[in-house]
């Protein structure tokens, strides 16, 4: 049985400070249980929840999409995969509803101009 690469997390300080407190209790808690589990084994794949590359000012960013009440955009967690150098690590940037997750991103990530 082959073993999955693992990933450290690094999440950005305003994700716990701002972002979390603002979720349902059931997203928090996905945060910790569900998410974070599989940014450190599958951050490319995320065992199939739909994912894809930003291009724009979040140029080299990943966006997992979550989806809450039948709206399968309702979420974003923006994140990024470092490979090199070592450790590989997934650094979160934002998680919060769509328009707001990529706002928070761009300015976290410093690319707001």
């Amino acid at each position: 049985m082959a073993t999955r690469s693992r990933y450290l997390l690094k999440i950005h300080p305003g994700v716990n400070a701002e972002d979390l407190p603002d979720l349902p209790p059931d997203l928090q808690s996905d945060f910790t249980e569900v998410f974070q589990p599989i940014l450190k084994t599958d951050p490319y794949g995320c065992d199939g929840f739909d994912n894809h590359i930003l291009k724009g000012r979040l140029r080299g960013y990943r966006v997992l999409d979550i989806e809450w009440e039948s709206n399968p955009n309702a979420y974003k967690l923006v994140y990024r995969i470092y490979d090199k150098p070592s450790p590989k690590r997934v650094a979160i940037l934002s998680f919060d509803e769509h328009d707001a997750a990529y706002e928070k991103a761009i300015i976290r990530a410093g690319r707001n101009r």
